[in-house]
């Protein structure tokens, strides 16, 4: 059985600058068709804008505020709000608030550095 604690999951920064903690995936796990991540992004941070060619991600707000850019598209999102992001789109997020903003991020397939393509 696998069980990692957040409160034990090494941190480290992705290729669009968030800092994550992968919770599981399979690199840690028995896991090896996704992958789950604690994100946190401080205030006025963004991810650089970006796409997965492959990978297929969810965004799940935990705390928080932020403007979330899908596409051509830029929206509020709050705890409690769930992001489809498909394979392909460009994407963003940016602390809009004055404190940490904290989400999961879900990943099918499991996150890779190499699956992420920075746009400006």
């Amino acid at each position: 059985m696998d069980v990692i604690n957040q409160r034990e999951a090494v941190p480290f920064t992705t290729v669009d600058g968030s800092t994550i903690r992968e919770l599981l995936a399979h690199r840690n796990s028995s896991i090896r068709q996704q992958s789950l991540a604690e994100a946190r992004l401080a205030p006025g941070q963004a991810t650089t804008p970006h796409h997965h060619a492959v990978t297929e991600e969810i965004y799940y707000i935990l705390s928080g505020s932020a403007a979330m850019t899908l596409g051509g598209e830029t929206r509020p999102v709050g705890p409690g709000d769930a992001i489809a992001i498909p394979p392909g789109m460009r994407h963003t997020i940016r602390n809009t608030g004055s404190e940490e903003l904290v989400f999961l991020c879900t990943c099918a397939p499991g996150y890779e550095h190499s699956d992420t393509f920075l746009e400006s």
